[in-house]
């Protein structure tokens, strides 16, 4: 049944369709036991008092699933925090454990009349008619409950509709035995007088049989096992999942309908937080698609295979929480030459600050991509340069820009206008706004270029203006270039 499916039941109808089964359960086991009983005095039968036995363990063990259904349906508590759920396969079991017993008594007692007494039974066809009738009864509920019990997975529920259809079989061989006793009686045949015992051990047999499967069932439930192959099934299709490297561990609990899922994954040690949440809420969806279950998922960072030395500086500098920019690397003289920016808090002094850069630089000089086979900076075939600046956090309050700063920022702006014949790739230079912040002279501007261009070349490009415009107006302290497609612009 999909997730679907169960997310359009209503709890609520649920619980009340559930307790009307297990009553109407009730019902129809009183009339059995009340019907069986006086068969059973009638007629001095031990197949019909197996049959009645049989019906009072069903009798109690129908009591027993009304009330664990009241129970499992209750929600999650602070107590109970994976529900009540299992109360259900307790009471399963209870049932089981209370048909095994019966069945050791119907044993012992069918012996005893095969081999040490000679007990005489009065059978009769109002005894096979009121069995007959039972038989229906037994049809009608076992049906009832199963549909229930597949529609909601109760297992409480299944329980009773398992005994109620194996009655069904086990009423039957009752039938026969005393249609054969009958018949023995009425034509001299003096063995057929066994049939009712030898009867009584085939309801035995299949009591056994029914309570050994239940009893597998309800063991595993208790002791939390995983359902046959969904583990596989749910491991192999999270794997799949894009932003998945390996499913590395799945666990699968059930307490009464409802399935609980660990399910632990390794992610690319790149992946940012909102990107992991994502990935997190894909795999939830995948494993309800599968089973509706509670999901826990735990995510591992992992260097994926095709991790790239640019990624891997990141993966380091981001666990240890350091902010890094321009980073880049270049061959020279069959030696890496690795450069980045870090930034660290404004307030920190430079030994500190050091500090951190170095340990950054260790970590790199020790990645295998950087060393020659083993680890650690004596075998780096890199250098690393790390240029440290202030983390900006501190917003200060700019001038408003007096004349001269705008007379600055129309000089500017034909400063970098007449640099289009030295770079094609420029259009044209606008939005020029240049202001006084903390004694800093700023300019920043926006720039149309060529939209076919690399973003490599563009960055080239900005950068050699930026140079160029400070090289022509020594007061300004840093220079800003947004470029933009000339089409956008």
């Amino acid at each position: 049944m999909n997730a679907g499916i169960h997310a359009a039941i209503d709890p609520v109808e649920a619980a009340r369709e559930k307790r009307r089964a297990a009553l109407a359960s009730v019902a129809s086991a009183l009339l059995l036991v009340g019907l069986k009983v006086s068969m059973a005095v009638a007629t001095g039968s031990l197949g019909i008092l197996s049959e009645a036995l049989h019906s009072s363990l069903d009798l109690v063990t129908t009591v027993v699933t009304y009330l664990s259904v009241r129970v499992a349906d209750r929600p999650a508590d602070a107590t109970h925090q994976y529900g009540h759920g299992k109360v259900e396969s307790f009471a399963a079991f209870v049932e089981t454990g209370l048909l095994l017993v019966a069945s050791v008594y119907v044993i012992w007692e069918a012996l005893q009349r095969l081999l040490f007494r000679d007990v005489r039974i009065a059978p009769s066809l109002l005894a096979i008619f009121i069995l007959g009738l039972t038989i229906v009864v037994d049809v009608v509920r076992s049906r009832a409950l199963a549909r229930v019990a597949r529609k909601y997975q109760s297992e409480a529920l299944e329980a009773d509709a398992l005994h109620f259809s194996t009655d069904v079989w086990s009423t039957v061989v009752v039938m026969a035995g005393i249609a054969a006793v009958w018949i023995g009686e009425r034509t001299g045949v003096s063995w057929l007088r066994y049939t009712d015992p030898v009867a009584a051990l085939a309801v035995a047999g299949v009591i056994i049989w029914v309570g050994a499967r239940l009893g597998r069932r309800t063991l595993d439930a208790l002791l939390d096992a995983a359902p046959h192959g969904l583990q596989e099934r749910i491991a192999a299709a999270v794997a799949t999942l894009p932003g998945v490297l390996a499913a590395e561990r799945v666990r699968v609990r059930r307490a009464g309908h409802r399935h609980f899922v660990d399910v632990t994954i390794s992610v690319p040690r790149t992946t940012s937080f909102e990107q992991v949440h994502e990935v997190s809420d894909a795999v939830e969806r995948r494993v309800n698609d599968i089973v509706p279950a509670d999901v826990m998922v735990h995510m591992e960072p992992r260097a994926a295979a095709t991790e790239n030395l640019f990624d891997a500086i990141r993966a380091i500098a981001a666990r240890r929480g350091l902010p890094i920019h321009e980073l880049s690397a270049q061959q020279v003289n069959g030696r890496l030459f690795i450069e980045l920016h870090l930034e660290v808090d404004e307030n920190l002094g430079l030994r500190e600050a050091h500090r951190r850069a170095t340990e950054l630089e260790n970590e790199i000089h020790a990645l295998p991509a950087v060393t020659d086979g083993a680890a650690g900076p004596a075998r780096s075939r890199a250098e690393v340069n790390i240029h440290i600046e202030p983390l900006g956090t501190h917003i200060p309050t700019a001038q408003a820009p007096p004349g001269p700063m705008r007379t600055l920022a129309g000089e500017v702006e034909l400063r970098v206008n007449a640099l289009r014949g030295e770079f094609p790739e420029l259009v044209n230079c606008h939005q020029v706004k240049v202001r006084r912040v903390e004694e800093r002279v700023l300019v920043s501007c926006h720039c149309a270029m060529d939209g076919d261009a690399s973003i490599t070349r563009i960055h080239d490009v900005t950068a050699a203006i930026e140079d160029r415009v400070k090289a022509q107006f020594p007061e300004i302290a840093r220079v800003t270039i947004h470029p933009e497609p000339v089409e956008e612009s």
